[in-house]
C-alpha cells in the first residue's frame, strides 16, 4: 500500500512538526484541555473491537499499521495499546489515564485505514444483514454474519464492566447485534470521501466550546 499518495492534505499550523504528518489530515477539535472527553474514548475502543472481531488478528493489524503508517512514536507496542484503550471508562480494566487528543487521532488514523482495507467485507456484511431483516430471517442463518456478531459479543463481554451504567442497557444479544451492526456502519461511513474526518469531528459533537 502506498500510504503516502492517498493521504488527503491538510496544514494544520497548531501540530507540531514532529508528530506523524498524517495527523495533520485531522483537525484538532475545540475542546477543553488536550484530553479526549468519555465519549469519544468509548466510541474509538467499541470501533476497534468491531475492527477485531471482523478478522482475526485484529490487534495485530493495529500495530502493523501504527508501523506502516509511522504512527509507532505515538502507538510504541501492544502494552501501549492496551493504556489506550483501557482509557474507555466501560473497561472491565480501565485504567484512570487520559487519552490524548494525538492518540485518538492515531487510532482513529489506524482504525479508517483497517476499514478501508475490509470495506468490501464490511459492505457485504450490512447488505447481508439488511436483506435478512427484511425477510425476517434469523440472522444466526448466515454463516459469516452470524460468526461476526457472535466474536463481536465475545469480546464486548470479555472486555467491558457488565456494572457500568454504560453497558447495563446493552447486555443483550439483541442489544449487542445492534451495535454491532450500527459499528459497522460507521466503518463504512469512514471509508467514504472525507469519511475519516467526518467520523473524527462526530467523535466530538456536543462536546465543542
Amino acid at each position: 500500500m502506498n500510504v503516502s499518495a492517498s493521504l488527503t492534505s491538510y496544514n494544520d499550523s497548531s501540530t507540531p512538526r514532529s508528530l506523524p504528518m498524517i495527523l495533520d489530515t485531522l483537525p484538532n477539535p475545540v475542546i477543553e484541555g488536550e484530553d479526549c472527553p468519555r465519549r469519544t474514548r468509548v466510541q474509538i475502543d467499541l470501533l476497534l473491537l468491531a475492527i477485531e472481531a471482523l478478522e482475526l488478528g485484529g490487534s495485530e493489524a493495529i500495530l502493523a499499521f501504527a508501523q506502516e503508517l509511522e504512527l509507532k512514536s505515538i502507538i510504541k507496542d501492544r502494552v501501549n495499546l492496551w493504556r489506550m484503550r483501557s482509557s474507555n471508562p466501560i473497561r472491565r480494566a480501565y485504567i484512570r489515564r487520559p487519552l490524548s487528543i494525538m492518540e485518538a487521532k492515531a487510532l482513529v488514523v489506524i482504525a479508517c485505514y483497517i476499514a478501508r482495507r475490509l470495506t468490501v467485507t464490511i459492505r457485504q456484511l450490512l447488505i447481508i444483514y439488511q436483506q435478512m431483516s427484511d425477510k425476517q430471517i434469523p440472522l444466526e442463518q448466515n454463516l459469516r454474519l452470524s460468526n461476526y456478531l457472535e466474536r463481536f459479543r465475545a469480546h464486548f463481554k470479555s472486555r467491558m464492566n457488565p456494572r457500568r451504567s454504560g453497558v447495563i442497557a446493552i447486555t443483550s444479544e439483541e442489544k449487542l447485534d445492534e451495535l454491532a451492526i450500527h459499528l459497522l456502519g460507521q466503518l463504512l461511513f469512514c471509508t467514504g470521501t472525507s469519511g475519516m474526518q467526518r467520523f473524527w469531528i462526530s467523535l466530538f459533537d456536543g462536546e465543542v466550546n
